[in-house]
């Protein structure tokens, strides 16, 4: 079975708590993601997580000024973590049992990021699509060695 260390996005981007809503949307534009992990202010601290979602529905919808919140007024924290020896079939049984696209991977200390995505993309749970060029080999099977002594 994988596991969720297996899976999941290493490269972790956070941001502290004290931040602007302005600051995390400029960062999660530049970085092309989805949601910040929150810094914790000591190692007894949670983690915290900040969505583009809760952007939408607790700042935009408002119409709040996000260059005066803060990401710790919006955050969910405590948010749900996932220890990366998890089995990814579980993972994805706690995000749909608790409605969560991601949740930061942590044994001591953060390690990753594990999302929904990394599930359909990178997991093994899924069975990847076959590529034009192998469908056409099994439809084909004498191209295959055709191609093979032609080079």
């Amino acid at each position: 079975m994988m596991r969720a260390e297996e899976i999941m996005t290493k490269d972790v981007v956070s941001i502290s708590g004290s931040a602007t809503i302005a600051e995390a949307v400029k960062l999660m534009k530049d970085k092309g993601l989805r949601a910040l992990i929150v810094d914790r202010r000591s190692d007894s601290d949670p983690y915290g997580i900040v969505t583009e979602t809760d952007i939408v529905y607790k700042v935009a919808a408002f119409g709040h000024d996000p260059k005066k919140m803060r990401v710790y007024e919006i955050m969910t924290k405590p948010c749900v973590v996932v220890n990366p020896d998890l089995g990814v079939e579980y993972v994805a049984r706690l995000f749909a049992n608790t409605r969560i696209r991601r949740a930061p991977v942590v044994k001591g200390e953060l390690l990753g990021v594990i999302s929904i995505s990394d599930i359909l993309n990178k997991s093994d749970f899924v069975e990847k699509p076959k590529s034009a060029f192998e469908l056409y080999c099994e439809e084909n099977p004498d191209a295959l060695e055709a191609r093979i002594y032609e080079d």
